[in-house]
Parts: C-alpha cells; sequence; structure tokens
C-alpha cells in the first residue's frame, strides 16, 4: 500500500512534483477554495479542504499523512509565519485516543533570502543567516520553528532554501518589455536561478535521500549577475536590453520589490544537492534553461 503525502501549497511546483511522486505516494493536498479542487483532481492530488489562516479548518490532518511537503509561503506581514505555526499545532494534536501519529519526514521550501546581502560572497549551507526585510525574517521564523519541532518529535525535517525560480511562463519578459531598467554593471548584485522543473526533482530526490535536519542550496551552476540575467532573455526574446542606471537612481525607477532583490548579492554552492540527492541538473545554467522556454513557445505557435 502507498503512503500517503500531504501537499500544503499547490502551486505551480507542487503540480510540477506530483508525476514524480505518484509511485511511491497517494498525494494529498491542502486547498482553501472548493473551487480550486477540480485543479487539483487533474494532477491526482486529492483535495483536503483547510486554511492555514483559519487553524480551526486543520483538525483534520493529525495523523493523515506519512510525509509532509511545506511549499505555502508566509503571511505577506510580520516578522513570524503563523501559517507555519498553525500546521505543526494541527499535525500534533492528539487523537480522540490520545496518541499522536506523526509523520516520517517533513520537506519545507524556503528561500536564500535568508542569507540577506553577503557581498558577493560564495554562500554553503553553513553560512550564517542575515535576514534583512521582513520577508526574509517570516522565512527564519518558519525554518526554526520546523527544525525545532522535529527534533521534539523525533520526526526527520530537511529544508530546501530556494533561489530565483524560472521556467517558460516564469521569466521577466514584462519587465523587458516595460523598459525596467537594472543595476550598471559595476555596482550590480549576483543572483542565483533555478529551473522549476529541477526544482521539482530536487525536492522529490530529498524526501527520499534527504538527512534529517540538513538544509539544502536548490541552485544551478550559473553565476550571474541581475542585469547580466536580463540581458540574457532579452537577447533570446529579441527584446530591447534593459538601461543600466547607478544605485543612487535606482529607486526613482525600479520597484522597492524588485529593488529588495537588488540590494543583495550572493553565490550559492551546490555540491550538496549533488552529492547527497545525487541530483544532475537539467538545466545546470539559465542559457540552457531559457533555450527550452524558446523552444517550449514555439511549440505553442505551432
Amino acid at each position: 500500500m502507498k503512503k500517503m503525502l500531504l501537499i500544503v501549497g499547490c502551486g505551480d511546483i507542487a503540480f510540477r512534483v506530483a508525476p514524480l511522486l505518484r509511485k511511491r505516494y497517494r498525494l494529498l493536498g491542502l486547498c482553501r477554495k472548493p473551487e480550486n479542487f477540480c485543479k487539483l483532481r487533474t494532477h491526482r492530488i486529492t483535495p483536503i479542504l483547510g486554511d492555514l489562516d483559519q487553524p480551526d479548518s486543520l483538525d483534520k490532518l493529525a495523523g493523515m499523512a506519512h510525509a509532509i511537503l511545506h511549499l505555502a509561503p508566509p503571511p505577506s506581514y510580520g516578522l513570524k509565519d503563523s501559517r507555519t505555526t498553525h500546521l505543526l499545532a494541527a499535525l500534533t494534536r492528539q487523537t480522540l485516543a490520545k496518541r499522536r501519529i506523526l509523520p516520517q519526514r517533513l520537506i519545507y521550501i524556503s528561500t536564500s533570502g535568508v542569507y540577506g546581502d553577503c557581498k558577493g560572497e560564495w554562500v554553503s549551507e553553513n553560512h550564517p543567516l542575515n535576514p534583512t526585510n521582513e520577508r526574509a525574517w517570516r522565512r527564519v521564523d518558519a525554518e526554526r520553528q520546523i527544525r525545532n519541532w522535529g527534533l521534539r518529535n523525533d520526526v526527520q525535517v530537511s529544508i530546501i532554501r530556494v533561489p530565483g525560480i524560472y521556467a517558460a511562463d516564469r521569466l521577466p519578459l514584462a519587465r523587458l518589455r516595460q523598459g525596467t531598467p537594472v543595476l550598471s554593471t559595476d555596482e550590480d548584485s549576483f543572483t542565483n536561478h533555478i529551473h522549476a522543473d529541477d526544482l521539482a526533482r530536487i525536492i522529490a530526490a530529498a524526501l527520499h535521500y534527504g538527512k534529517s535536519g540538513r538544509i539544502y542550496h536548490a541552485s544551478d551552476d550559473s553565476h550571474l549577475k541581475m542585469g547580466d540575467y536580463f540581458d540574457l532573455v532579452a537577447d533570446h526574446f529579441g527584446l530591447p536590453r534593459p538601461p543600466r542606471i547607478p544605485r543612487f537612481q535606482a529607486n526613482k525607477y525600479i520597484s522597492p520589490s524588485l529593488m529588495s532583490f537588488m540590494n543583495e548579492s550572493r553565490r550559492l554552492t551546490n555540491t550538496r544537492i549533488k552529492r547527497e540527492l545525487h541530483i544532475k541538473l537539467l538545466y545546470p545554467t539559465v542559457t540552457s534553461g531559457i533555450a527550452k522556454a524558446i523552444q517550449h513557445e514555439s511549440n505553442e505557435h505551432l
């Protein structure tokens, strides 16, 4: 009999990873909107009604699954991740028989933003955390909650820190068409990327091979600055390269959300996913991934 796996956060990445897990697991998906049930069923995920912002709706989760894949983002405000708090409380809630039935594994998808600005240095999974905005602090809070919960309850927990995700439908084409500027080359920041399909494969591998309490970087082999990434996409799609501006002018022309990413520079190592999770990237560089995206777009127009 297949084990049960509960997916929390049923979006694009969940739908990409689902086909990789079906042979080993029966897939369940927490969903807060009944109108989205059909979409989950299309991906052979059994919907479970519940809302991470409404803890009373999560009572049924205790004892439901052998493994948890936590993809849900934190709330959009504050320094704490109340959604993770509600999820972990629900998973440890006692049954009527006063016996807790806990999952054996939990995989949490976090962000590389927890490191803050590293001045372009190479960053391993052991690098100190230095969140510089509320978005990153919420992720740090979620990671701490999950690791402590795993230790208290003897549940194997692995955390995957993810940089910028891209795919055929996740490229900055709108920004390029709008002419959004980027920083001048000498002031630009290093950024990191992973193709959505490779992220799905890393998640599946972490469920199988991930070590308890371990952090993994889901990052490819590219070492690009952000402006170079925008230039690369523009060149492949025949769009004008974005204008370059000095950092002191950036706040006038670049949105605060995009600027927050431009203010952080780091290069993630990815040796651990290759050595411990046995990952061979389908798209080791952004160039190879964008080539696939162009092929996908061409096929869409046939």
